[in-house]
């Protein structure tokens, strides 16, 4: 009987503060976040990191000193295992595999793991339901050099996205709804969708992120209007902005405070995270609250992110199976259709796994 492995792949955090600034580096060394000659991005990383740092523990301290984004991404190992036991009962083992971009357990260890579980297939599973070349193509790219010096010789296949997946969509309107209900006693609502920006130069060069993640709130926004919410006033909107650059938008932060000189309730859902983490337990849950406050935004929800909903671990599960009737070696849809328009030239369908 064979062994599964799956590998889900997510930004990570720090496990202390100490750890801060290590991981700022992690992240700044990145050629997918700073696109520098090597010798340039060192230094810029090490500058950045050390700029930054008391900043980041200072947003981390909030939080008990550590990212959550570890543990809970245990926690969705252990639900999603437990879904592919009963979808695929052939499969002797099913285990799933946390794998971290910038903090531990990151690609090296994981690989090690994998090969020592000794699986005859893998599938690797981005939990960032669109693609970007800042997230999945960074994670599956440092994946495949790890996995090769690691000797991993199983078959390896990879979901590259999932904006509209049923499930995600599903769990997602299935946290909405009642925030919308709740908030309608203060007025007629406004939900912003927010998802993490972008420098609108990486849209440029032919990412779809922005045009995945758009999909992603039309969907949810279809899927709403089946549950009977129908007429919703709601926006898609970006967060998280840093630095000069330009970025896409509109931003959430701009949006809340729009929402106060309307004199609508805001209900505030996470559609890029599927775990909580410094973005939306800090960012949202304090920094935008504390906005609103100002703003004279009358209420103000924030939707948890879809977590364990059985809806969205079921349709991570259908995501798995339909990846092991891909060709090996291959990232994509089992359809073999591409989702993205061809003007979005770095689409991760087809992306060498």
């Amino acid at each position: 009987m064979s062994r599964l492995a799956i590998v889900l792949f997510n930004l990570g955090g720090p496990d202390s503060l100490e750890a801060v600034r290590p991981f700022l580096r992690n992240l700044f060394s990145d050629p997918a976040i700073i696109a520098a000659p090597g010798p340039v991005r060192w230094l810029l990383a090490r500058l950045i990191s050390t700029r930054r740092a008391s900043h980041a523990r200072e947003i981390y301290r909030q939080i008990g000193g550590r990212s959550p984004l570890l543990p809970e991404t245990e926690t969705q190992a252990r639900a999603l295992e437990a879904a592919l036991r009963e979808r695929l009962p052939k499969i002797a083992e099913v285990r799933a595999f946390p794998c971290m971009r910038y903090w531990h357990p990151m690609s090296e260890a994981v690989a090690r793991q994998v090969v020592d579980f000794a699986p005859a297939q893998v599938v690797l599973l981005p939990l960032y339901p669109q693609f970007s070349t800042a997230t999945s193509r960074s994670s599956l790219t440092d994946w495949r050099r790890a996995a090769a010096a690691a000797g991993l010789s199983a078959p390896q296949r990879a979901v590259c996205c999932y904006p509209r997946d049923a499930g995600f969509i599903a769990a997602q309107a299935a946290l909405i709804a009642p925030a919308l209900r709740q908030a309608a006693a203060k007025g007629k609502p406004r939900l912003l969708l927010s998802a993490h920006g972008l420098p609108k130069k990486v849209i440029a060069r032919g990412d779809p992120y922005q045009w995945q993640v758009e999909a992603t709130c039309a969907a949810i926004v279809e899927d709403l209007a089946t549950a009977g919410l129908n007429d919703i006033d709601w926006r898609t909107c970006y967060q998280s902005r840093v630095g000069p650059l330009e970025w896409i938008g509109p931003a959430t932060d701009d949006e809340i405070e729009r929402a106060g000189r309307d004199g609508v309730p805001v209900v505030l859902a996470p559609v890029a995270f599927v775990s909580e983490h410094s973005e939306t337990l800090v960012e949202l849950d304090i920094e935008y609250r504390e906005l609103a406050g100002n703003a004279g935004v009358p209420a103000y929800l924030r939707v948890a992110a879809v977590g364990t909903e059985a809806a969205f671990i079921g349709g991570l599960a259908e995501l798995v199976r339909d990846a092991l009737a891909l060709p090996a070696g291959v990232a994509g849809r089992v359809d073999g259709q591409r989702l993205c328009p061809a003007a979005f030239g770095q689409c991760g369908c087809g992306l060498v796994a």
